[in-house]
């Protein structure tokens, strides 16, 4: 899934710079996949690793767990952190190349300040109360509760917007 997203953002942004590359041939679809294969292949090493040590033996054995899981778990993190970084990069260089599209960008990002100031001026600061009625513990009343009810707030506001336009577009194609 990962890999998946990074292959679409490195063709995207490739295909978007007046296509002078072409899918069927291309060095660049070559190179994305032998490291796709490569990840793979990375991957099934560790699945097969797990696998010979058994279900078993990695509940009880710190060790083994250690041993076998920790680099796994590292490794799904180097890929996450570079799919993240290459599909930032790749998203502020396409930003950078058409100056149209930074322009709807930044004017996107100030909507959503907007908004967010909205929530946070209108959040409650009050404590976070229980079902007994008493505070719940780190739910002191003051700033932070403030920013936990407006970002509350600013998640549902971003959800019901998103399915309005879900909505409106399903609307619109079946009106067509």
């Amino acid at each position: 899934m990962v890999w998946k997203m990074l292959q679409f953002h490195l063709l995207t942004f490739w295909l978007d710079t007046k296509n002078k590359l072409t899918m069927d041939n291309n060095k660049l679809s070559k190179i994305l996949t032998i490291v796709a294969g490569a990840i793979s292949l990375i991957g099934v090493f560790f699945m097969v690793r797990i696998i010979m040590v058994g279900d078993d033996t990695l509940k009880s054995d710190a060790a083994a767990q250690g041993s076998v899981i920790s680099p796994f778990v590292t490794f799904a993190l180097i890929v996450l952190i570079a799919v993240a970084v290459v599909a930032v990069a790749l998203s502020l260089l396409n930003l950078l190349k058409n100056p149209q599209n930074l322009k709807k960008s930044l004017m996107a990002i100030g909507v959503l300040g907007v908004v967010l100031l909205l929530t946070y001026f209108t959040a409650s600061d009050a404590a976070v109360l229980d079902s007994f009625g008493e505070v719940v513990k780190d739910g002191e009343a003051g700033n932070v509760s403030k920013w936990v009810s407006a970002l509350i707030n600013f998640t549902g506001i971003l959800g019901a917007a998103g399915l309005g336009i879900i909505g409106f577009g399903i609307v619109r194609n079946i009106i067509k």
